[in-house]
Parts: C-alpha cells; sequence; structure tokens
C-alpha cells in the first residue's frame, strides 16, 4: 500500500504539489481563525445554580434548597455527578457533564429542570443559572480611579453605567461587580413602637412594598382626546418611605416614620477590596463566555473602555489590575520566536549533514506545511493556541523532518546501488 502511494506520488507530482500548496494555505487561515490563549482550559464542562437566601443558615440552606435540587438534578441526560455547597444565604450546585456535551446544550436541560422543581422550593426562592464562562474565564480585572467620589456613588457608576456598557462587548459573559458599598434605603424599625400599635414586621414590609408600585387605568377621552390615566407610586426618597401608612390607630395612619427610622445607607459587606495597600476600590471582573477568543475579547473590552471613559465623571478613569492579553502576548511571542529558531537550526543541520540542496530542500519544505495543517486540527477539535499546544508543535519538529530525512537517505542509497550496477554492467560491456 505504502509503495503504491509513493509510486502514485511520483507519478503525479502536480496533484501532490496542488494539494500541499492547498492545505498551506487552508492552514494560514486556520492560524489567522484560530483562539489565542496563554493557558489552556482543562476546566470541568459544568453548568452551575445559584440559588440566594439572605439570613438563613447554611443547615438551613441545604435541607430546603440544595438536596431538593441535588436530588431533582441527577436525574439529567449525560451527567457524570453532581456536586453542591450550602453556605450562609447562598447555596451552589456544580452539574458535571461528560466531556462532548455542548455547554449550552447542557445549560437548557439544566434550566428545564429548574422551571419543573420550582415548587418544592420556599417561596420567593428562585435558582439562577450562572455564567456560561469557565474556571479560566477571568480575564481582565480593573478598578476605577475616582479620588473625588465616595465608595457608594464609585459602586453606583459601576453598576449602572459600566458594567452594561462592557457587557455587551462579543465574547463577553459577565461583568462580576466588587468592592465599595451597594446603596440601598434601610428601615431599621423600632420593636417597642411595633408592640406599642399592636404592628409586626411583616406589616412594614408589606406595606413597603405595596406602596412601591405603579398601577394603570383606563383611557379618558375629552373633546375627542383620549388621555391614559395611570399613577406613579415608585419611591423615590427617603421622605416617600417615611409617609407610607403601615395601619391606623383609631382612624390615625400611623406611618413608618412612627415605628422607625429611614436612611439611606450601604448594604452589609462581608470583605473589603484593598489596592496596593492605598484604600479601597471599586471595579470588575471581565468573564470570558465558553470557548472564545481570549485575546479578541481583552482588545475589544479595552477598545469599549476607551469609549466608556467618555462618559465618567471628570477625574474618573479606568485602572487596569490584571490583564492576561500581556501573559498571552508574551507567551505566544517566546513560543513563535521558539519554532522560527528550531526551524532555522534544523534547516540548516539538514543542509550541512546533506550538503545537498534539492534533499534538503524537500526536508525543509515540510515543516511549515506539517506546522500549518497542526492548526487546522487545533481548530476541529477547538483547541486554542496556548503555552501546551504550540509547545507540542516545537517538540514535533524534530520529529516532522525525521521522516524526510529517512526518506531522502534511502532513496539516495538506493540511487548509488543503482548507479554502482550501472557503472559495473558499463565496465562488463566495454571489456
Amino acid at each position: 500500500m505504502v509503495h503504491r502511494l509513493i509510486e502514485w506520488s511520483l507519478r503525479n507530482r502536480f496533484i501532490v504539489l496542488s494539494i500541499s500548496i492547498g492545505i498551506f494555505i487552508w492552514g494560514v487561515f486556520s492560524i489567522k481563525n484560530n483562539p489565542i490563549d496563554a493557558i489552556p482550559d482543562l476546566s470541568e464542562n459544568q453548568v452551575i445554580v445559584f440559588t440566594e437566601w439572605m439570613g438563613r443558615s447554611p443547615q438551613l440552606i441545604e435541607d430546603q434548597i440544595t438536596y431538593p435540587l441535588v436530588t431533582n438534578l441527577q436525574g439529567l441526560p449525560k451527567v457524570n455527578y453532581v456536586r453542591a455547597t450550602s453556605m450562609f444565604g447562598m447555596s451552589f450546585i456544580y452539574v458535571v457533564f461528560e466531556d462532548d456535551v455542548d455547554v449550552y446544550w447542557a445549560r437548557e436541560r439544566v434550566s428545564e429542570r429548574l422551571g419543573t422543581i420550582a415548587s418544592s422550593l420556599p417561596q420567593n426562592v428562585i435558582p439562577q443559572l450562572g455564567p456560561d464562562g469557565t474556571g479560566v474565564g477571568h480575564v481582565l480585572w480593573y478598578t476605577l480611579d475616582a479620588p473625588d467620589l465616595d465608595l457608594g456613588e464609585q459602586r453606583a457608576i459601576q453598576d449602572w453605567y459600566v458594567k452594561f456598557a462592557l457587557q455587551n462587548v462579543p465574547g463577553v459573559s459577565e461583568i462580576a461587580s466588587f468592592g465599595g458599598f451597594q446603596k440601598q434605603y434601610q428601615v431599621t424599625v423600632d420593636p417597642n413602637k411595633l408592640l406599642y400599635y399592636k404592628l409586626s414586621i411583616p406589616d412594614v414590609i408589606s406595606a413597603v412594598r405595596s406602596n412601591n408600585n405603579e398601577s394603570g387605568g383606563r383611557k379618558y377621552e375629552v373633546s375627542d382626546i383620549g388621555y391614559i390615566i395611570k399613577t406613579n407610586g415608585y419611591l423615590e426618597s427617603i421622605e416617600d418611605i417615611q409617609k407610607i401608612p403601615v395601619g391606623n390607630q383609631n382612624g390615625v395612619p400611623i406611618y413608618v416614620s412612627d415605628v422607625g427610622t429611614v436612611q439611606m445607607t450601604g448594604e452589609a459587606r462581608l470583605g473589603i477590596f484593598d489596592q496596593d495597600g492605598e484604600g479601597e476600590r471599586v471595579g470588575g471582573i471581565v468573564v470570558m463566555r465558553y470557548g472564545e477568543n481570549a485575546a479578541q475579547v481583552i482588545d475589544d473590552v479595552k477598545a469599549k473602555m476607551i469609549e466608556v471613559s467618555k462618559g465618567l465623571p471628570e477625574n474618573v478613569k479606568f485602572d487596569i489590575v490584571y490583564d492576561r492579553g500581556e501573559l498571552i502576548k508574551e507567551s505566544i511571542s517566546s513560543i513563535r520566536n521558539t519554532l522560527i529558531e528550531e526551524m532555522i537550526i534544523v534547516s540548516l543541520i539538514v543542509i550541512i549533514f546533506l550538503f545537498h540542496w534539492r534533499s534538503a530542500l524537500s526536508i525543509i519544505i515540510q515543516i511549515p506545511i506539517t506546522v500549518a495543517a497542526s492548526f487546522i486540527l487545533l481548530n476541529a477539535f477547538g483547541i486554542s493556541s496556548n503555552i501546551m499546544s504550540l509547545t507540542g508543535i516545537a517538540l514535533a519538529i524534530g520529529v516532522i523532518v525525521d521522516n524526510g530525512i529517512i526518506m531522502s537517505e534511502n532513496s539516495y542509497k538506493h540511487l548509488s546501488d543503482r548507479y554502482h550496477e550501472w557503472e559495473l554492467s558499463q565496465k562488463s560491456k566495454s571489456e
């Protein structure tokens, strides 16, 4: 079989050269389209289910949220195993699928199952799917350098302006905010006043919740002109909350201000983010979507930051804390230089030892064609250009030329034997 293939190749050199050129061109396009990253993504094919029930103990979270979710999610198709973690006020479920399962197919299956088990969970507890990223998807960290703004204002800018703008960048799964204070209206109730007015905490909660909404009316026509009637009931200030009626006593309304105090404050924090020992900062983490090109996503996010900076308050700017793009550029540059050096060294050695430029050229041509063809396979199997994949190609260059050297030496040996036989035949004829 091998002899026939070699014989066919020798008889059809033009076809072989055309196929080689076609593979090389295809490989060059594959190199341009191959995702670039510094480290390989070896994380498991998993879907994260996050459930929040603030104020509850880990044991209560485990009994009423984690256990029902785990037992119901274990029956999904192509699931290897389900892991879970319960902590104060939060539950995390990790559904690990088989490696050949498409991540978005897996997310659809988990989402369908969550819709059927919602009734078995406590009231107002809604499980949510985590971002469609992986453990190595944190490609960029940034903070806001805003010396003239307090932490609450910085966090408001991050949550209501910067985050929404950066989430629109292609390839970004999520912008996770950290640091600062999340502003909120806080009602501090006096238990003695509640007891005096014969009210309870649920009464206050229900009153505030029901007064923070809008209600629609009907269409009202005057002089052939239609007017839409609606009521605006959204709370916009501390005074609005203080004037909410909670109940009445002998026909006299009891307001929120009668049973407690209302103030603008920050949500209780479990930690802080300090940068370089210079004080607290507010910022975000760019989480890359599964299977995206890390280098391209980072460049697009940086370009978007320049656009977003135009709408930031005065003296507010981005400060990039962690940038995997620098690591990617250094890693790829180092491997690329190594590949070029190896190709040159191997070519020189082949020329020196064979001392025949046509034989050496036939061997050296294999190197760029084989390297380009390897990227076709990398794209086919969804493998990015990273330290491990490119190092494997660099280590294989020596093996790539081995076959050509052996074939050239074997051809040279057979031609020498034939030439020696021809000389003997000519010598015998002359005698």
